[in-house]
């Protein structure tokens, strides 16, 4: 059984510089890097869709240097990816508050987004400027509209309702949330999403974060029962 949607929230850049004695930026570069590896690994691996937590809505409170860091290498991963995304027939799309990101940066990302709109081997979803609860807020905020312009009954409002008004609607269901450095929360990530989604935490720093280990993390699910309530497990 191979999950059809993987998310990963990528810690540890910050700790794995510190304990080299290097700056925060160097392990944010090294983690660049395991960006591009995984996302590699990922479409070896026939993943339909891989969702990675980028840069979450709290993370603007961080140093205004390292916002700027991240920033720039969120531009320079646009760039040096481009030809690959569209050698490997990767869609890339983003989730999140993208408006909040510098227009430098956001007029690339959004005509990427746009020139691999046909892409269809794999998904790879950036969230962006992205919080669960704050993702939850816009979709309710877009349903009291709805409802108050008469194109919604109040009535109507359900789970598919609210599920439909989320950034993630077009994407499959998140089957399996990985996340490195061995922090074991979701910090605020696909709240709604990852109701019933498998977890696996790992200790492993994410610039160390490799196919080795992310195979590892899909066996791990293919051993889970799944069973979404109910007494018998559901194969998918």
């Amino acid at each position: 059984m191979k999950p059809r949607h993987v998310a990963i929230i990528m810690d540890g850049n910050g700790r794995w510089a510190t304990q080299r004695g290097m700056p925060r930026s160097a392990g944010h570069v090294a983690g660049a890097e395991a960006v591009r590896a995984v996302v590699r690994a990922a479409r070896a691996q026939r993943l339909e869709c891989l969702t990675l937590y980028a840069f979450s809505a709290q993370n603007w409170a961080r140093p205004q240097g390292e916002v700027g860091e991240l920033m720039r290498l969120l531009g320079k991963f646009i760039e040096d990816e481009r030809e690959e995304l569209m050698r490997n027939d990767i869609r890339l799309v983003t989730i999140g508050r993208i408006g909040t990101i510098p227009p430098a940066v956001r007029a690339p990302l959004e005509a990427l987004v746009r020139d691999t709109a046909r892409n269809e081997s794999m998904t790879l979803c950036l969230a962006l400027s992205y919080g669960g609860r704050e993702a939850m807020l816009d979709a309710v905020r877009t349903i009291i509209d709805a409802v108050q312009s008469g194109d919604l009954a109040a009535d109507g409002v359900g789970e598919h309702t609210i599920a439909a008004a989320l950034d993630t609607c077009a994407l499959p269901p998140v089957d399996l949330v990985i996340r490195t450095s061995g922090e074991q929360r979701l910090s605020n990530f696909l709240l709604w999403e990852s109701a019933y989604s498998e977890l696996v935490f790992t200790t492993r720093m994410w610039p160390d974060f490799d196919e080795a280990e992310l195979v590892s993390a899909l066996r791990e699910y293919a051993r889970r029962e799944r069973r979404f309530g109910r007494v018998e497990p559901l194969h998918a």
